[in-house]
């Protein structure tokens, strides 16, 4: 006679237990034991569906890596309306959001993680790298709309945009910066490349 409960979405579960492990304790926090123990499962079950933990935490990312190009669409398809200042500080305050800020921090740590995530074609810096491109798309769009000068370094600007936030998004230690902050940080990196 089985015992236990099924668990609708094993996978699903461990990986909502991470980001809260993550959150809560940090890098050095997060062992597959705490994820199991948050997840309320025995550690048996991270192994049933994963071949070790960093294939479990590259899995995290590239779950994340995903929410980043699906954002990635949304913010193209905004290009044209609203203002530039605007979309980009709405989009580096949802790119920035805590648990991706401590991800980026679980990637610096990990060297096997990053190994994984390159070799699953992701961006040689993970995360910073979509949100990158993410940013270059926008702004390119923006710039064959007029709304961004012809001669704007679009290749020059989003890493630019992206390290300032980062910097803005990590020297806080207990909440994230208020959105005046971030757009002072986009319309000044973009002062120059306005039509």
């Amino acid at each position: 006679m089985p015992t236990g409960t099924a668990l609708r979405d094993p996978r699903q579960q461990l990986l909502d237990a991470a980001v809260r492990v993550l959150i809560r304790d940090g890098v050095t926090g997060l062992t597959s034991r705490a994820v199991t123990a948050e997840a309320g499962v025995a550690k048996g079950v991270l192994h049933r569906h994963f071949a070790d933990f960093d294939a479990f935490l590259a899995e995290l990312v590239l779950d994340r890596i995903a929410l980043v190009e699906a954002q990635a669409i949304a913010l193209r398809e905004a290009a044209g309306s609203g203002t530039v200042a605007g979309n980009l500080t709405g989009a580096l305050m949802t790119l920035f959001e805590p648990v991706m800020v401590a991800i980026v921090v679980l990637v610096i740590a990990r060297d096997e993680l990053r190994t994984r995530l390159r070799a699953a074609g992701t961006a040689r810096f993970p995360l910073v790298g979509e949100g990158t491109a993410m940013i270059a798309g926008y702004l390119t769009a923006e710039r064959d709309r007029g709304r961004i000068a012809a001669g704007a370094d679009v290749a020059t600007l989003a890493p630019t945009l992206i390290g300032a936030a980062q910097l803005l998004f990590t020297e806080r230690n207990s909440s994230p910066p208020e959105p005046a902050a971030v757009r002072n940080v986009v319309t000044t990196v973009l002062a120059g490349a306005m039509p």
